[in-house]
């Protein structure tokens, strides 16, 4: 059965009047119990329809900051504050405020405006009801019993009628949209125990003897119904306050975005809102900012700090041409860049959204709730009706007294709140400690997926290696040293934007090597190397074809050459003055930190499978070197997608962990997709889990977050499940017969309370595991 977004009923699919569509936030297909609905959900339903008096319309007039989502139920979306048809939790901002304080939630703020007003009611209510317990009854007996219940009424009314109003409309709301949910209990049960004390003050007579005590008088139960809605508005405040602080990962990654851009343009510099920055304005970053867009350096020179992103702490030189994220921080220098990306665009916009899906996702563990949900509140419904008719024709006098309070205590305590939970709060407050280790968690179900992964499938370049070509060899031939040979090469390809030229001037710079005299006549041969005169001598660098044409003989370095290309290098020979005077080796080299993570992946239990595209002799060296067992190479992106499939096909659970367009099928093919953020826009949007660091040791912790998270989720569900277990037989009366009393509705609403707020305290934890 499926339930419409908008009303909250359910919708069985096979005779749905609409077919459902497929909505703007993703690739769920929802269903709708008529045409109108599904209009007012391409439209958006006003928040402002909630009831009168409830904390959702109080809350709907409220500045609104963009959508407002269920965080039980994320297909339910608002243009504005207000509650969930279903569960009638307060919905909260799909995408938090950077300078929103999580104190300043409408919503919190009538709660707290609530328990303050019905804490300084009630207590007196208490003082008065708990007087009749003292020897002899001294309220009772000073005051008159008739003034005590009307003393009551005035206290009690205040607290149940205006601060229980948001949880008696969304009760209604419950019942008119057929979603029975926690609200529904709470409103029965408060309901019931205020309206049989009201009767009980201004008719008592009605009443037949069943309901009376042994003097003759109506209890009323005024302070129950009291003391249960400010207990349940306490449990919203800690709530709603719990839910505050797992955004607080979203609201960190937003302050990385300075609030304000340098703009520069025709008539000079000012100072202008990041939000009025647009793709083309040009944007000063002065020494020690924070870079407020992403864009392309035009002008200046500076060194950036970009660990935020690689987690590398060592700055990146930037110069004209160079590419700069927003969020990174800007070192001693000054530049100018133009922008290209803004606002959700950005490289830190998309992590943003990407942690805030992450968090409103569903976890395939969350199917059990939801099938427990469905028919828990009507059982519940059901029990406490028997418990009233077996108090009723069973119990001792005065029965009817004591059916009321016990069916009253199960419908309260019995509340479904923690249960409704266990999942999403585990969900969202691991997305936001992943984030802050560098790992993005696209969707709960990817998280759920890679606790019981048993292969991993990595690519080779970019993901195992540096993904661009480094010199690993140089071999002199003849009255030259490596040195000159490095030095003339250096030389050449300091004309070239060849990548094998970046590679030769980065070695040189690592050797303190410089380029050697000046160059002229320089040539670039397409597909076999450069040609120039140094200093006077033509020097050839390039590939053995290149050496032919040249009239050059390689044969004394032949042998050598083939040896460095059997291990997967890139060769290219050094000519001077028409003989060979030596070569160079390129190969894409492993990263420093993949060995450490192969290891601590090899002691998770986890096969390890290299799928990529590179010739077998260089992946077979790299697999080689990092122990990793099997190597399928030279594939095409159909080719891989085949290959997970394959492996799939054999009973494993894969995930595959790669950066580029080439990757992205078999991200898409594998039960989890691991992208680098250091890749392609493509893989990062084919895979469920993104690793900020570019480096597989981020798979170790995503894994370690996801057995965490899975095992608090299971932790939940036992308290919820466990806790109505047992209190609901408690409620009921089970201990009667042995304590000779019965569980009040204030105990109870007690222990509804506890149960919502130690599930919300062990999904806290997951804040401080230890990934």
């Amino acid at each position: 059965m499926a339930i419409d977004p908008v009303c909250g009923m359910q919708v069985d699919e096979g005779r749905a009047r609409d077919a459902g569509r497929t909505s703007r936030r993703g690739s769920t297909t929802f269903y709708f119990c008529n045409p109108r609905c599904k209009d007012r959900f391409d439209t958006g339903p006003d928040a402002t329809t909630a009831a009168p008096g409830s904390a959702g319309a109080e809350a709907a007039h409220a500045p609104s900051g963009g959508e407002y989502t269920c965080p039980m139920h994320p297909e339910i979306v608002r243009p504005g504050p207000g509650t969930c048809p279903i569960c009638g939790m307060a919905l909260e901002p799909v995408m938090p405020s950077a300078d929103a304080s999580p104190e300043a939630d409408p919503e919190l703020a009538s709660m707290r405006r609530r328990l303050r007003a019905g804490a300084v009611l009630t207590l007196p209510l208490l003082a008065l009801s708990m007087g009749d317990m003292l020897p002899g009854a001294p309220v009772h007996h000073a005051l008159g019993a008739p003034l005590v219940a009307w003393l009551q009424l005035l206290l009690a009314t205040p607290v149940v009628l205006w601060g229980g109003a948001p949880f008696f409309v969304r009760a209604w709301e419950s019942l008119r949209h057929r979603s029975p949910n926690m609200f529904t209990l709470i409103g029965l049960g408060t309901g019931a125990a205020y309206a049989h004390s009201v009767v009980a003050t201004l008719a008592p007579g009605v009443f037949p003897a069943a309901f009376r005590d042994h003097a003759g008088a109506v209890p009323l139960y005024f302070e129950a119904a009291a003391v249960v809605v400010v207990l349940v508005v306490v449990g919203q405040v800690l709530e709603l306050r719990a839910r505050a602080q797992t955004s607080s990962a979203i609201r960190a990654l937003l302050d990385l975005t300075p609030p304000t851009a340098r703009l520069v343009s025709a008539t000079g510099e000012r100072d202008v809102a990041v939000a009025d920055v647009r793709v083309g304005d040009r944007v000063r970053v002065r020494p020690g900012e924070r870079v407020p867009v992403d864009g392309r350096v035009e002008e200046g020179a500076s060194a950036v700090d970009e660990s935020m992103l690689t987690g590398e702490p060592l700055p990146v030189e930037k110069s004209a041409g160079a590419q700069v994220t927003g969020g990174t921080i800007n070192g001693t220098g000054s530049f100018v860049l133009r922008a290209e990306r803004v606002g959700r665009e950005t490289v830190l916009g998309q992590i943003v959204r990407m942690v805030a899906e992450a968090q409103r996702t569903r976890a395939p563990i969350q199917r059990l709730a939801d099938r427990v949900a469905a028919v828990f509140v009507p059982a519940v419904v059901v029990i406490a009706v028997l418990t009233f008719v077996a108090w009723a024709v069973l119990g001792p006098p005065p029965a009817l007294a004591y059916a009321l309070v016990s069916a009253v205590a199960v419908l309260i305590i019995a509340c479904p709140c923690a249960l409704g939970l266990a999942t999403p709060m585990s969900i969202m407050v691991a997305s936001g400690r992943g984030a802050h280790a560098g790992v993005l968690v696209k969707s709960a179900a990817a998280l759920e997926t890679l606790a019981g992964v048993d292969t991993l499938a990595v690519d080779k370049t970019g993901t195992l290696t540096e993904g661009r070509p480094t010199l690993t060899a140089i071999r002199a031939y003849g009255p030259v040293d490596e040195a000159e040979v490095l030095r003339r090469a250096a030389a050449l390809e300091s004309r070239s934007e060849h990548p094998l030229a970046a590679a030769v001037l980065a070695a040189a710079s690592a050797r303190g090597v410089g380029p050697a005299g000046v160059v002229t006549d320089f040539a670039s041969r397409t597909g076999t190397g450069v040609t120039g005169v140094v200093d006077g001598t033509r020097v050839v660098l390039g590939n053995r074809a290149l050496m032919a044409a040249e009239g050059i003989d390689v044969t004394s370095l032949a042998a050598e050459a083939e040896r460095l290309a059997a291990t997967g290098a890139t060769v290219l020979y050094l000519g001077a003055d028409r003989t060979v005077a030596g070569l160079l080796a390129f190969a894409d080299t492993v990263k420093a930190t993949t060995p450490d993570a192969v290891r601590q992946l090899h002691a998770e239990g986890l096969r390890l499978v290299m799928v990529t595209g590179d010739g077998r002799a260089a992946a077979e060296r790299v697999a080689a070197e990092l122990g990793i067992e099997t190597v399928i190479a030279e594939l095409m992106p159909a080719d891989k997608r085949a290959a997970i499939a394959r492996l799939q096909a054999e009973g494993r659970t894969v995930a595959m962990a790669g950066d580029g367009v080439n990757d992205a099928p078999a991200l898409a093919q594998a039960d989890v997709g691991i992208a680098m953020a250091t890749g392609t826009d493509v893989a990062i949007e084919s895979a469920g889990i993104t690793l900020l660091h570019g480096d597989i040791r981020g798979v170790v912790r995503a894994r370690r977050l996801a057995r965490a998270t899975l095992r608090n989720v299971r932790q939940n569900l036992f308290f919820a499940f466990a806790y109505n277990a047992i209190g609901i037989p408690i409620a009921a009366g089970a201990l009667y017969p042995l304590t000779g009393r019965l569980l009040s509705p204030m105990l109870a609403a007690a222990a509804m309370s506890l149960s919502s707020a130690s599930v919300i305290t062990n999904a806290l934890r997951l804040r401080h595991v230890e990934l």
